[in-house]
């Protein structure tokens, strides 16, 4: 799961992002702790925690003290209208632009689509 592609710590934000997102941790759930996370990928627990301070600062967890880090209320909201304001952005895009430097209309493109959709 974590690789070279990028650096660790946005790894792991990615992956609590994921499990958000999915719905394997709910809205108040309590997240992994920073040693769980080292501990399970072999990593240290600062580059850990650095990953889980990116979703502090953009708040989608939040700390009890003493207890750990959780989701907040409306996470998985934010976090898919974000995906798809960057997928809009990285993949829809590019592809309107190219598809209308081809003469490429709206009614095939959408026929394209579905057509790679059910390969």
């Amino acid at each position: 799961m974590i690789d070279d592609s990028k650096p660790i710590f946005m790894q792991i934000a990615e992956l609590i992002e994921n499990d958000i997102i999915s719905g394997v941790l709910a809205e108040e759930a309590q997240v992994p702790s920073t040693n769980e996370f080292a501990a399970f990928y072999r990593i240290n627990p600062a580059t850990a925690a650095k990953g889980i301070n990116r979703l502090v600062e953009d708040g989608l967890l939040y700390k009890k003290r003493g207890i750990g880090m959780f989701v907040t209320e409306g996470a998985p909201q934010r976090l898919r209208a974000q995906r798809r304001e960057k997928f809009q952005q990285q993949f829809i895009a590019p592809l309107t632009a190219e598809a209308s430097k081809l003469g490429i209309g709206v009614d095939e493109l959408v026929a394209m689509i579905k057509t790679g959709s059910e390969s």
